[in-house]
């Protein structure tokens, strides 16, 4: 009988039984946890520069490709036409320019030659007629005839003259051939990069993407054909929780494990944090850069990121549930005793949902310490009435008179 009331009137006396946390000192890494996908720094867009129908299409989307490797060729009966046509054209002023240079210049000089020996004859015979004519040995009809085959002659010499010089280097005659065989040349090249244009080539080392392109279809410079991913640099474009903006910082460290491989982990840092805020998700558009990605981290993977914002080691822990006011100035616990709560302030270091490093540097709290959660305080205060209570009703009790010496405190 006496056990049985013991049994029940401790509870009612002395509270119930509480458990209680205790206060650990260990190294403390304090993480943001987000979660996006894999995406490179940049993706080219591959398309066509001038219309066609396509022939063949000699790739698959996931394809890895090297540079040069061809993705599409589109139909190049009418670019090689146009080729062959140029290459004509060509040919036709490289030959206009050889003539010139073999045939026409060299016949020009010729013909000064022979008309400056006419000038020499007709001087000679002008001087003849003139001297005759002088002595009244010759009439002045010889005279006339004399002077006009020495006019005659002169104006050979200048034809020819100016012949030689339009032939020559820099004359307008040579300047037009060479000017219309820089044309002809500029027209090949524009018909052969019209023929390069029917064969579209990788840019760069990559995997493709993405493939919108069809035997058959028609295409034109505005379509999109295919995406490409370069190889090399690997970026993650995570979304983090606004409310942890503040503790992000460039050049932080962070530990990534895509979904699809949960249990291989690799390292990755924060290169880029998106100053402002997505109204509608409250998330900011943090990314981070992979120095050795994994071979099977693909683009588009989902991936989970861990990012250490603060690191306390060796320091005093305890779970942020057992921490009061924590919002406040002066926070506190309740600390186990010799079997007493007693209330202590504490100064708080880092803080999560779940965990505080109390940096623990608090005011007499030590490894040792029993801490009540924070949930126990009602329970506390529910005992210490229910003890006032049963106090008044059994003082005369030598039991109730010790526990009447006790604090309330003591639960």
């Amino acid at each position: 009988m006496l056990a049985a009331i013991a049994y029940f009137a401790t509870p009612l006396l002395f509270g119930p039984r509480i458990l209680v946390d205790p206060v650990n000192r260990t190294d403390y890494l304090q993480t943001v946890v987000a979660t996006g996908h894999v995406e490179a720094p940049n993706r080219i867009n591959i398309g066509s520069q001038i219309v066609g129908i396509v022939a063949e299409v000699p790739v698959i989307e996931g394809q890895t490709v090297n540079p040069g490797d061809v993705l599409v060729r589109l139909d190049d009966h009418e670019a090689h036409a146009d080729v062959v046509a140029a290459e004509g054209a060509v040919a036709q002023a490289e030959a206009r320019v050889r003539q010139i240079r073999e045939l026409t210049l060299p016949s020009a000089q010729e013909g000064l030659k022979q008309a400056q020996a006419t000038v020499i004859d007709a001087q000679r015979e002008y001087d003849r007629a003139a001297t005759l004519a002088r002595d009244a040995y010759g009439t002045i009809q010889a005279l006339d005839e004399a002077t006009k085959t020495l006019d005659v002659a002169k104006a050979q010499v200048r034809s020819s003259e100016y012949q030689v010089y339009t032939n020559s280097p820099g004359g307008s005659d040579e300047t037009m051939a060479e000017t219309q065989l820089n044309q002809a040349r500029a027209s090949l090249v524009t018909a052969q990069s019209r023929l390069s244009y029917t064969v579209v080539k990788a840019p760069v080392a990559g995997v493709l993407i993405s493939r919108n392109v069809e035997r058959g279809w028609v295409v034109q410079p505005s379509n999109v054909l295919m995406k490409l991913s370069p190889s090399g640099e690997t970026q993650l474009i995570v979304d983090a929780d606004e409310k942890n903006l503040g503790m992000l910082r460039l050049g932080q460290h962070a530990l990534v494990s895509a979904d699809a491989f949960a249990s291989e982990n690799f390292p990755a840092d924060v290169v880029y944090i998106n100053p402002g805020v997505d109204f509608n998700t409250a998330t900011v558009e943090v990314k981070l850069t992979v120095p050795s990605p994994p071979p099977y981290l693909v683009q588009d993977m989902t991936i989970s990121v861990d990012i250490e914002v603060a690191r306390r080691d060796h320091t005093l822990v305890l779970p942020a549930a057992d921490i009061h006011d924590a919002q406040s100035n002066t926070p506190w616990v309740l600390v186990a005793e010799s079997g007493r709560a007693r209330r202590r302030q504490v100064k708080l270091g880092l803080v999560d949902r779940s965990v505080c490093s109390s940096a623990c540097r608090s005011h007499s709290v030590s490894p040792a310490c029993w801490r009540y959660p924070s949930s126990s305080g009602r329970r506390i205060s529910e005992s210490c009435a229910r003890w006032a209570r049963l106090r008044d009703a059994f003082c005369a009790s030598f039991w109730c008179k010790g526990a009447c010496s006790a604090s309330p405190a003591r639960w």
